[in-house]
């Protein structure tokens, strides 16, 4: 797993593979959101709402500790062992949304991830047991490491598949 100097990188990666996986979006023409096509497990609406269902998460469980209330994760009703029951929440709530809606939806709460991530101190982002959300699971992992895996890791590993349905859907 990539490592980060500071905050500032990592807020910097956030917004760069942030991005960088949205701009894929721009040319996918409308009639192609809903796409599944086979090489590829998730359509481009699915792939931008995995992302905002995260994001949303994240931003929750830390808004939700400052205002003293007790943080469920991954999401009430929902276990570690559970998430594909999360995901399919996720897809179903962007399900009806326009395209335009999604991108600008997933610009919105990038922009909200990057702030809470320049407003951590450096020891609240790179030191475990800051915030008892990342301390929920038994990896204690510090915040970074959370923001990292919900974020940079899957705008990189998504850019990948936006990118292989343009190439399938574009020779299809």
């Amino acid at each position: 797993m990539k490592t980060y100097e500071s905050g500032a990188e990592l807020a910097a990666e956030v917004a760069k593979r942030g991005g960088l996986f949205i701009g894929e979006f721009a040319d996918v023409a409308d009639d192609d959101w809903d796409l599944l096509v086979e090489g590829v497990d998730r359509t481009p609406r699915q792939m931008i709402a995995y992302q905002l269902g995260w994001l949303q998460l994240l931003l929750g469980w830390e808004r939700d500790e400052q205002a003293g209330i007790d943080v469920v994760t991954p999401a009430p009703g929902f276990k570690w062992d559970q998430l594909g029951g999360l995901y399919a929440q996720f897809y179903q709530r962007w399900e009806k949304v326009p395209a335009k809606e999604l991108v600008d939806q997933f610009r919105v709460l990038l922009g909200e991830i990057i702030q809470m991530v320049e407003g951590f101190t450096e020891a609240e982002l790179f030191e475990p047991h800051q915030r008892a959300w990342a301390s929920s699971t038994p990896s204690a992992w510090p915040v970074w490491k959370w923001v990292h895996i919900n974020t940079v890791a899957p705008f990189t590993t998504f850019r990948t598949k936006i990118r292989k349905f343009k190439k399938l859907t574009a020779a299809g």
